[in-house]
């Protein structure tokens, strides 16, 4: 069984082609699910230590006892809990994974973006990890 983790948004519109893209990204059979409304802004902000805290625990539980291969944070448009603009989401996106790197330096972890037609899109990120 191999498994790979998702950080991604509640919303259900943004859930499959998340998973399915997942799925051949890494090669993984399951994606662990963490969900909250807007978790890129959360990991990029970092203003509720309490969903921060929520979401690394649970991301720890999949990395740890899943052997997680690779983590993605996801932004997606049309997001009532992040409802910025995609340039805004897209640097909240970066912001959390660079945090996310910081924690988790063996796993690859990377940054996705849903359009309008719920295609999935990977987030090219500059040298800098920005």
């Amino acid at each position: 069984m191999k498994f790979c983790t998702v950080i991604n948004c509640m919303d259900g519109r943004a859930q499959i082609p998340v998973i399915r893209y997942l799925q051949k990204r890494f090669n993984a059979e399951y994606v662990d699910s963490i969900t909250e409304a807007g978790p890129n802004l959360i990991l990029a902000e970092q203003k509720s230590t309490t969903l921060v805290q929520s979401i690394l625990e649970r991301l720890k539980i999949s990395v740890e006892k899943h052997n997680s291969v690779g983590v993605a944070i996801v932004g997606h448009h049309d997001c009532a809990g992040n409802p910025s603009p995609q340039d805004d989401q897209i640097m909240h996106i970066k912001k959390a994974t660079g945090f996310l790197r910081q924690l988790y330096k063996n796993i690859e972890i990377i940054a996705l973006w849903v359009d309008n037609n719920w295609e999935v899109h990977e987030v090219i990120e500059d040298k800098d990890g920005g």
